[in-house]
């Protein structure tokens, strides 16, 4: 009985909704949550200023002749506890609805499937694990828990679809995430919610929602080389073996088996090696240098692209036995 209550949840909010076109599709496990609270938001907000609106509008007709006037209440302990106690109840249930919903969308589940995603005037390049590339398309398996890492190449870029309810912005040199878990299939709208430029109108997409098995015949018939394989190239081509793996020429931390850990830093910090940590390292290495090493590395900001270094994070991640980008 547990198991069909999601399923339930969702069936009873389509045929609340059914009809009003101002609702876009609810096509994910989180969708129907946002919707409740949406609605008890938008319940409490007209009930409030429907109350207010008709207080004013009766004290408006009753005294609008100056023969009446308005009775001064004081010292009245009821109606302070009334008019504090009623909006404090309404704005806590508010606050712990709204926080526990937003720690469940920040949490992505452990068998989430990670996909590398990189915002650019005016397009989205996307990058699955096994290797298969799209530009403003995103294919994903129904009923499976995706993670979306997120990077942009140049401007402030939000990655928005409306049917999933979710949305995040994408800010220049640094990485955010987000993930959802699909529940319906077919296409839904992908857009940029944040203005990006002149073409920000035509930065659209489509999320391509399909069967897991159907999924995995599409990801199979890519010729695309794994991020993995791609990162392991550029790691060679750039030379980073010369100073990050053991040996008399090493002059930076060894990253077999880094990626996950924490790392202790000259000023005495200690940071998670992880994506954000890898991608500051990479454009910017001397913001943070590791304990006992120099900081001779050189930025490769204009070197890289943002997709190129997400490959070198895959690869690295794959050196601690991380077998996802």
């Amino acid at each position: 009985m547990r198991g069909h209550r999601p399923r339930l949840q969702r069936e009873v909010a389509r045929v609340m909704t059914s009809g009003l076109p101002f609702f876009p599709d609810r096509a994910s496990t989180v969708a129907v949550h946002v919707d409740y609270l949406i609605g008890y938001l938008l319940t409490v907000t007209v009930l409030l200023s429907g109350t207010v609106f008709l207080l004013i509008l009766y004290f408006a007709i009753r005294y609008r002749r100056r023969r009446h006037s308005a009775v001064q209440i004081e010292n009245s302990l009821k109606l302070e506890l009334a008019w504090t106690a009623l909006p404090l109840v309404l704005i806590v249930v508010m606050f712990i609805w709204g926080t526990r919903l937003y720690m469940q969308n920040r949490q992505p589940p452990p068998d989430a499937e990670n996909i590398y995603v990189v915002g650019k005037q005016w397009m989205w390049t996307i990058e699955h694990a096994e290797g298969r590339r799209e530009i403003n398309q995103l294919h994903v398996p129904a009923g499976k828990p995706i993670r979306l890492i997120l990077a942009s190449q140049d401007v402030i870029h939000d990655f928005f679809i409306p049917a999933f309810r979710v949305k995040q912005d994408v800010v220049p040199g640094r990485y955010s995430d987000l993930w959802f878990q699909a529940t319906e299939t077919g296409e839904f709208h992908l857009f940029c919610s944040q203005y990006c430029g002149t073409q920000h109108s035509g930065m659209i997409g489509t999320v391509i929602v399909m069967k897991p098995a159907d999924f995995e015949e599409w990801l199979g018939g890519g010729t695309d080389q794994s991020p993995v394989k791609s990162g392991e190239q550029l790691f060679q081509d750039f030379s980073c073996e010369n100073c990050h793996k053991p040996g008399p020429r090493q002059r930076g931390p060894n990253l077999a088996g880094a990626f996950g850990k924490p790392v202790k830093l000259q000023n005495g910090e200690t940071v998670l090696f992880d994506e954000a940590y890898m991608h500051e390292s990479i454009i910017d290495p001397s913001a943070k240098v590791v304990d006992g090493y120099r900081p001779v590395m050189p930025s490769f900001r204009a070197q890289l692209t943002e997709n190129e270094i997400m490959d070198l994070i895959a690869y690295v991640r794959s050196l601690s036995g991380e077998t996802k980008p």
